[in-house]
């Protein structure tokens, strides 16, 4: 049995039952039939179901809100406001696929030549809890409008949401094995990647979690997209707009109590207006309403599970003991971490070289330029970086010489439909998004006529 856990009050939500090996080779069979005949359906017809998911998103954004709010304390602000994403993120391939996958004339000595987007069959994903509606949705849209479906193992902590996933997309009239929930454990996905109707995979997750998935699809020669999390560093230079900056750095260190793999987790400093910066910074940060994540003047809810923030305390204090200072916060109680700052931090310590998931953030200070490209790309990491200065010629000059695969400039990173989204180093490997994601699933075939 799986068993969901509201991680706020430690009640007990729901309980599931795992499916039977018997039960999952049924329902791939199900999703390779099912491919055979969506594979077929025009982007019109795909279009009209996606736009009913999206208006279905839109009029139960209530009730789905309280159920991720429920099972992974995310306060229920930002749940409507993952919804609302998902829904604009549907009607942007509901607008976008068919111009996104159209054949592609290449000029040739040929007669005719050009490339065609094909989709592959079934794609597994395997996804977190942090977005449980979004991280489904970054995948899932894309892939039925190229012609794909897919099976999702879901974490266990969210299967409610998962479930709702599955029963939204029946009820804006995708085919039964368009999208299917498994409810099992991680021990069953080697089978699933290796079953012949299963032909790519797709994780969002952690470095070992990762590593063995690719691992495995590498061994069967399937496609493999992984998003694997980041260490992100928001650089504040000295002519940047404090007040503006100071804004934008606390919502992408804090936002989802700080559980994104695109938060802002190192605060990169110019010494000339660190004090100043760090002053302004905390005022805000110890004004954010920590509480019920139900509670809509909630901003910091609680962590998903205790285990999760009793590591993030284990980071916390491997750093002070190696010189950093508690500047603020510091407190742990079950799963509520209060926001907190670390300052005086160095590159060899945990908080900077690991991913810190959760409201705490490290804050170190450099002198020039280079040092600052430095700090950022000393990481294994690579997912995004921002950079916060008046001189925006400047900021695109030292863009450049990052090597994550976001830069944003006067802004946090966040993820757009159309832009790319995906990493470097240990963050990953292929993109989600844009019209580079929706073919990262598709056959790109060549077609020429002599």
């Amino acid at each position: 049995m799986i068993t969901t856990i509201n991680p706020y009050n430690s009640k007990e939500i729901q309980q599931y039952q795992e499916l039977t090996k018997k039960e999952i080779k049924a329902k791939l069979k199900t999703a390779q039939e099912t491919f055979e005949d969506w594979r077929e359906t025009s982007f019109e017809h795909r279009a009209k179901h996606m736009r009913h998911v999206g208006e279905l998103l839109r009029k139960n954004k209530e009730s789905y809100a309280k159920l991720i709010t429920q099972e992974m304390g995310k306060p229920i602000s930002q749940s409507r406001g993952e919804l609302e994403k998902c829904a604009g993120l549907c009607d942007h391939y509901a607008d976008k696929a068919s111009e996104y996958l159209a054949r592609e004339h290449i000029e040739t000595e040929y007669f005719k030549s050009y490339v065609s987007y094909e989709p592959i069959g079934v794609v597994l994903a395997v996804m977190p809890w942090n977005f449980p509606f979004w991280q489904v949705f970054r995948f899932i849209v894309p892939a039925l409008m190229a012609g794909n479906v897919g099976v999702l193992k879901h974490a266990s902590n969210v299967m409610g949401c998962a479930e709702l996933i599955e029963s939204i997309f029946l009820e804006a009239g995708f085919p039964l094995g368009g999208l299917q929930n498994l409810i099992i454990g991680t021990e069953e996905v080697e089978a699933i990647i290796n079953n012949k109707a299963v032909k790519a995979v797709t994780l969002t997750g952690s470095k070992p979690a990762g590593a063995a998935v690719a691992a495995i699809a590498g061994k069967q020669i399937k496609k493999a997209v992984l998003e694997l999390g980041g260490n992100n560093a928001l650089v504040v230079f000295n002519d940047a707009d404090i007040e503006d900056a100071v804004q934008k750095c606390v919502v992408a260190r804090f936002h989802n109590t700080g559980q994104s793999c695109i938060a802002g987790k190192r605060l990169l400093l110019q010494e000339s207006i660190a004090e100043k910066f760090l002053e302004k910074f905390t005022e805000e940060v110890k004004a954010l309403v920590s509480g019920d994540p139900q509670d809509d003047d909630t901003f910091i809810g609680v962590m998903a599970r205790e285990d999760l923030a009793v590591e993030l305390e284990h980071l916390m204090n491997a750093s002070i003991d190696k010189g950093a200072k508690l500047h603020c916060g510091g407190l742990r109680d079950k799963t509520y971490f209060a926001p907190t700052i670390l300052t005086g931090v160095t590159a060899d310590m945990a908080v900077f070289k690991k991913e810190t998931f959760g409201p705490l953030i490290a804050v170190t200070t450099f002198k020039t330029e280079n040092e600052a490209i430095n700090l950022v790309n000393n990481s294994k990491f690579g997912l995004g970086a921002s950079l916060f200065s008046a001189d925006l010629e400047k900021m695109e000059e030292l863009a450049v010489q990052i090597k994550d695969g976001a830069v944003f400039i006067n802004h946090k990173v966040v993820s757009h439909p159309a832009l790319p989204f995906g990493g470097t180093g240990i963050s990953g490997y292929g993109r989600e998004l844009s019209h580079h994601g929706i073919r990262e699933f598709v056959n790109i075939k060549s077609v020429v006529i002599a």
